[in-house]
């Protein structure tokens, strides 16, 4: 059996001379492996990295996949010059498919954070996946080492499928299994080039936001379907097969699928004709808040409160949409006050605008104004209007900052607002009338006899 042949050859090794020339190579490779990677980190980050940007956190992912690879190169080497030497190297031999593992775990792991984390933090199911994921690795690593995995691969290769009338139509169980994984491994990379091509993009400014995302996601599905359909060749399934593919989706699509299909098309035609970019304003049926993504079934829209609306892009298409920031980000809003009968309305004006102007959120052109919108019952009712340059931080701190000032104005007594008042004279009126009726002599009742 392979498994006590490798015991064998182990315990074998242990008794030769040569044994500490091993253990001293594994652990030397080891040691020198680490160490240089460790080097570069430092230098890289006294040099070129800093605290938080997206080319640190890459370099350090890639030192962690960087660092066994070397040690599996070293111990090569080792392997190499130990048996030019007449050294048993069985060892060596067991110790490196542990590293090649190693940094295949890590690479993945890397490839998988890259794609699935979102703002830095993976969910519970993802952790669970990658244990599972590791367990798998390691157990393969042991079916490898001790010589077991030839056998079970021949027990899967012999246990044939049949899938269609011919008798030369059957697929293998380790073909199915080796699709898979070509399939995952495709895939993976296919995701990571998608995402990292969507980083460059949005780095680019010269490009308008919308367009950057339309060419993000044109890109990470012709990487996905290119992936899939080179997995597919490289397994030998013949590409024809997807005209069945083809047509279930076509029936899918007929039966159940119309919306799904519609929100994806309304995406790419709100990114294309760049209706909407992140960071718009936009009011929609009763939702409204800054747009913050753009995907190519959904939109998210943040409200000022925090609240996140999911909008379906064909909503967006069919209905109307109030974007505050199309064309320009500068948004006007306005506030009132009324100012009491006989104020100088020629010096109040003027003043009442420098208020606005000296808020530091208060774009200076245009330039905020007053306008005398009608005499009042309580006195003259003005409108301060006033432009913001930045929308998505709401109008409503802008407002009361102002307030405040014309409160300010108010305190000091530079301005005197108008309050509600009551004619006196009307209502003594009203009580001399009602005192003569109740007053009245009572021979002058008509109840009373002669």
């Amino acid at each position: 059996m392979p498994l006590f042949s490798l015991i064998d050859d182990l315990l074998d090794d242990l008794s030769r001379p040569g044994m500490p020339w091993q253990v001293g190579a594994i652990a030397a490779c080891a040691l020198i492996g680490w160490l240089s990677v460790h080097l570069v980190r430092v230098w890289w980050r006294r040099s070129h990295g800093q605290e938080g940007s997206p080319l640190r956190a890459g370099v350090e992912s890639v030192a962690r996949v960087a660092a066994p690879m070397l040690v599996v190169g070293l111990l090569t080497v080792a392997k190499t010059l130990l048996l030019k030497h007449h050294f048993h190297v069985n060892i060596v031999k067991a110790a490196i498919p542990i590293f090649w593992s190693l940094a295949a775990i890590r690479a993945v792991f890397f490839l998988l954070h890259r794609v699935f984390a979102r703002r830095g933090q993976l969910g519970e199911a993802f952790v669970t996946f990658e244990r599972i994921l590791v367990l798998v690795a390691w157990g393969a690593v042991a079916l490898y080492i001790t010589g077991l995995w030839p056998d079970i691969w021949d027990a899967l290769d012999s246990y044939q499928l049949k899938y269609g009338p011919k008798a030369k139509d059957v697929v293998s169980v380790a073909d199915i299994l080796q699709g898979v994984i070509s399939i995952a491994v495709m895939l993976m990379l296919a995701l990571w080039a998608g995402a990292a091509l969507e980083e460059r993009l949005m780095g680019v400014q010269a490009l308008h936001s919308s367009l950057r995302v339309a060419l993000a996601r044109v890109g990470r599905a012709v990487l996905m379907v290119g992936g899939v359909l080179f997995s597919l060749s490289l397994v030998g399934i013949d590409l024809t097969v997807l005209s069945v593919f083809g047509g279930a989706l076509g029936v899918g699509l007929g039966l159940g699928m119309q919306r799904i299909a519609s929100n994806y098309v309304s995406g790419f035609i709100i990114l294309l004709e760049r209706s909407l970019s992140i960071g718009d304003m936009i009011s929609v049926d009763k939702y409204a808040g800054k747009v913050t993504q753009i995907n190519t079934r959904y939109t998210v829209l943040q409200g000022l409160d925090g609240v996140e609306s999911v909008l379906p892009n064909e909503m967006l298409i069919s209905s109307a949409v109030q974007n505050q920031s199309l064309s320009t980000r500068a948004v006007r809003a306005s506030t009132r006050v009324t100012l009491a009968y006989g104020t100088d309305l020629d010096m109040a004006m003027p003043l009442l605008a420098e208020q606005a102007a000296a808020s530091p959120r208060v774009l200076a052109e245009p330039a905020p104004g007053v306008a005398l919108s009608r005499f009042g019952p309580d006195g003259y009712e003005l409108e301060l209007g006033f432009w913001v340059g930045d929308p998505e931080n709401g109008t409503g701190g802008v407002a009361s900052d102002i307030n405040k000032r014309i409160y300010a104005l108010v305190a000091s007594g530079a301005i005197k607002l108008g309050y509600p008042s009551i004619d006196l004279r009307v209502l003594d009126t009203h009580i001399t009338a009602a005192v003569a009726q109740i007053t009245q002599p009572a021979s002058n009742s008509p109840l009373e006899s002669p």
